[in-house]
């Protein structure tokens, strides 16, 4: 018999809705946090587009309510990091850093993926403040201004079209001079009349003037390495995310860009195992659709648990971790 019901890996939106509806079902869910406690809203500041919150709610006070509204209906949640994940036998077993194990009947997978970052230093400590790595997100604080977009495929395309409907000008840096994005979204960007370009270019710093906010960016030009400074008010990354998926490689079906693959709602290659999130959606990746793959998977898990012979009593599943 396993020690848990349901383990969730991942503290995020999608994480911590799972939590709910896992408890509320009265599967006494174990919630693992993760490195990243709480995902990437705790990196944003005002988030103006949850249902239900007219004025807006700051990133961190989000995540903070969820997490409390879960403990609530009584899903535990540990600190901590996994380093190994057993999926081979029916029990599944966790390892986490400091060596101890557990073992559950179902897991639901919520790690998330991690935006790529310039790795310049002034752009994570200005995100949030005016670099941003979403810009649905986002975009609605640069109404009016002038900003900038790093990347050039698709994604980046996506980003800059669509901030164009707030800002006053939009700059494309990329490292090349041909974009890698479809030839649909080059066309829609290049008619763009919001939208310039800087080729064989890369943005060597973020500028704040000491204030904490973005004023503008250091331009390097790759082929000359003459520098350009460009007053703007926000810069969009768009290189790319990550999914966290490293642990359960070989495990569970991944897709070419290691994205887990799922089916029939949360479900994975593996019985009992269901993900959800930007573990598994590299399409919208917002925050009130991975909370909706968070239910999805909580419900999914809470159906398979129930055809299993062995169900974990709740009564049982409070005393293994304590």
């Amino acid at each position: 018999m396993a020690d848990r019901n349901v383990i969730i890996i991942g503290s995020g939106p999608a994480g911590l809705t799972a939590a709910l509806y896992t408890a509320r079902a009265n599967l006494k869910p174990l919630l693992v946090e993760g490195l990243e406690a709480g995902g990437q809203l705790m990196l944003t500041t005002m988030v103006e587009n949850w249902p239900g919150f007219r004025d807006g709610i700051m990133g961190p006070d989000l995540m903070t309510e969820m997490r409390a509204q879960a403990e609530r209906f009584g899903a535990e949640v540990m600190q901590g990091d996994v380093t190994r994940v057993d999926l081979q036998n029916r029990a599944f077993t966790l390892t986490f850093a400091n060596g101890k194990s557990v073992t559950t009947d179902s897991m639901i997978i919520a790690t998330g993926a991690s935006a790529r970052w310039l790795e310049i230093g002034s752009d994570r400590k200005l995100s949030g403040h005016g670099v941003s790595t979403c810009a649905t997100c986002d975009g609605y604080f640069f109404r009016g201004r002038p900003i900038a977009v790093v990347g050039g495929g698709d994604s980046a395309m996506e980003e800059a079209i669509y901030l164009t409907r707030f800002a006053s000008k939009v700059t494309v840096v990329h490292r090349r001079d041909t974009l890698r994005a479809s030839k649909i979204m080059q066309e829609n960007a290049f008619a763009n009349p919001k939208i310039e370009f800087i080729w064989d270019s890369e943005v060597a710093d973020v500028l704040d003037g000491g204030k904490g906010e973005v004023e503008g960016i250091v331009v390097r030009n790759l082929k000359t390495g003459q520098q350009m400074t460009l007053p703007l008010h926000g810069v969009v990354i768009a290189i790319g995310h990550t999914p966290n998926t490293s642990l359960f490689a070989g495990q569970i079906d991944l897709d070419g860009n290691g994205y887990i693959v799922t089916h029939d709602g949360s479900k994975t290659s593996r019985e009992g195992v269901f993900a959800a999130g930007d573990v598994q959606d590299h399409i919208y990746r917002q925050a009130i659709t991975a909370a909706g793959s968070g239910c999805m998977a909580a419900i999914d898990a809470e159906r398979y648990l129930e055809g299993l012979s062995h169900h974990l009593p709740p009564e049982a599943a409070l005393q293994t971790t304590s």
